[in-house]
């Protein structure tokens, strides 16, 4: 892996509130990568996460206007608790130490995995926010997103809003019908331009979770896969929402409990506040 930051990468990181990482993965790890999560894939047998029996295109109660998500993308979540493969990929310390450099942060929690497959023919995916949908609020949370296939204009690649993140709140609108639903919410970038992010299989994108980002359609008759993960603080602590904690999980936790739960959110990497790698 080129795990390997430039401080002109981190720069760009923490100005534009994401970063490409072009030949992240080497032909062999793609390999391996792509044999991973077809396995995980179909272990699941279409469930969605290991907690629960809803099916991939089934209302989730997160997501609005459920039909048409449902045609977005396919989504599996915390693959890594169930398929060993997908666990060595995850647990790997050394992207843990590529996150913290990015966030600023001393230890790299795994919130979750997930694989996103947009099917042949599938819908834009509308413009939101990531951060909101979690249990935990923290304005330097932020996911990696490793291309299976190629991301193209044509099938579906990710579009950022260039620096949004230095001004988005924890107000979102969710994944729905409407691409601009999310402007309601900031407006000041209505306006903006956003940048398209294409890249070949094998690489890789970083974003925080409070940059403003979507999905073209996949006009091709092939997939768009992608394995991604999202990353917390060490320290993170619960703010209320469910998203993919079980109900007994739930239970146990008040508002401004830790999530350290290492069978839940492993601890991946611990060390000093890096400034390079």
């Amino acid at each position: 892996m080129n795990t390997s930051l430039t401080q002109e990468q981190i720069n760009n990181y923490q100005t534009d509130g994401y970063l490409l990482v072009e030949n992240f993965l080497t032909e062999e790890e793609l390999s391996f990568w792509r044999t991973a999560v077809t396995e995980a894939i179909e272990q699941r047998a279409g469930r969605k996460m290991p907690n629960s029996d809803t099916k991939v295109g089934e209302d989730d109660g997160i997501n609005k206007e459920s039909d048409y998500y449902g045609k977005v993308f396919d989504q599996m979540l915390n693959l890594w608790q169930t398929n060993d493969k997908v666990k060595q990929i995850m647990l790997d310390e050394k992207i843990g130490k590529m996150v913290a450099t990015l966030a600023g942060w001393k230890g790299t929690r795994i919130w979750h995995d997930q694989a996103l497959i947009k099917r042949p023919w599938a819908n834009p995916t509308s413009w939101h926010l990531d951060t909101p949908f979690w249990s935990f609020s923290d304005r330097t949370a932020l996911s990696i997103w490793v291309a299976l296939d190629d991301a193209t204009y044509e099938n579906g690649c990710l579009y950022f809003i260039p620096g949004s993140f230095h001004q988005t709140t924890f107000e979102n609108p969710g994944i729905g019908k409407n691409m601009d639903a999310v402007f309601d919410f900031y407006p000041q970038f209505k306006q903006s331009k956003s940048k398209a992010v294409p890249m070949k299989a094998g690489s890789c994108s970083f974003h925080n979770g409070l940059t403003i980002h979507g999905a073209g359609p996949n006009m091709t008759n092939g997939f768009r896969r992608a394995m991604t993960c999202a990353y917390m603080p060490d320290g993170a602590t619960f703010n209320g929402i469910k998203n993919i904690l079980s109900d007994e999980q739930v239970a146990k936790l008040k508002v401004g409990d830790l999530l350290n739960d290492d069978q839940q959110n492993p601890l991946i990497y611990s060390g000093t506040l890096a400034s390079q790698l």
